[in-house]
């Protein structure tokens, strides 16, 4: 029962959850119930694998009724949210060769609780940079970015704010020609914190990693 089988994005969505109970602004307890019911089977759904413990566990969110008890479930589900992989800047600068002047963030300052992916910009060269656990094995896409002049919705966790066009190079090879490359390119956040801090679905990300890495 202890061992933690929540990753960070299903968190996310379980706190999403939460609020949108808590933001519920009638007194009609049917109409209350039902929002109850639904939270809990959309977070039920999420672990078709789980054990019977571990439903139990997360079938609580149906009995949560006033604001401490909504942080006292989600405090109580924090232990069991699986880490990122602890990954090293040299298994890192392996994940991208071709940057010899590979900057990295300070690893010693990221929290592993907190991260659906581990991304980050290089302003000097216009370069974003992302590490994510694909099927068991880290892997590490990077695209350029261009900033968008307006505020617009992230691919990624959906949330609205500042974007950036992030544009990557496939891997993908074509029988056709060998001079075949295809550019993939979405709009992001640029602030990958808070983009790990919204995502509730890895469909979108694992999509363009795919797609890069063809």
């Amino acid at each position: 029962m202890n061992e933690p089988f929540i990753r960070h994005h299903e968190y996310n969505f379980i706190k999403q959850q939460t609020k949108i109970m808590q933001r519920t602004m009638t007194t009609d307890p049917k109409v209350i119930e039902a929002v109850r019911y639904s939270a809990a089977s959309k977070v039920v759904e999420m672990f078709p694998e789980v054990t019977g413990e571990q439903k139990q566990l997360l079938e609580k969110i149906s009995t949560l009724k006033s604001t401490d008890q909504y942080q006292e479930y989600l405090d109580e589900l924090a232990p069991y949210v699986v880490d990122f992989p602890k990954v090293t800047e040299k298994q890192i600068k392996k994940l991208f060769p071709k940057n010899k002047k590979l900057t990295i963030p300070d690893l010693s300052e990221v929290d592993h609780k907190s991260l659906t992916y581990l991304g980050w910009s290089d302003i000097a060269t216009s370069k974003v940079f992302m590490v994510y656990p694909l099927n068991g094995e880290v892997v590490g896409v990077e695209g350029r970015f261009t900033m968008a002049n307006k505020k617009d919705v992230c691919s990624l966790c959906k949330g609205y704010g500042e974007v950036a066009l992030v544009t990557a190079i496939s891997k993908a090879k074509s029988s056709q020609s060998i001079d075949y490359y295809k550019a993939v390119g979405n709009y992001m956040c640029i602030d990958h914190h808070k983009c790990n801090q919204s995502i509730t679905d890895v469909t979108a990300l694992e999509r363009f990693i795919y797609s890069v890495m063809g």
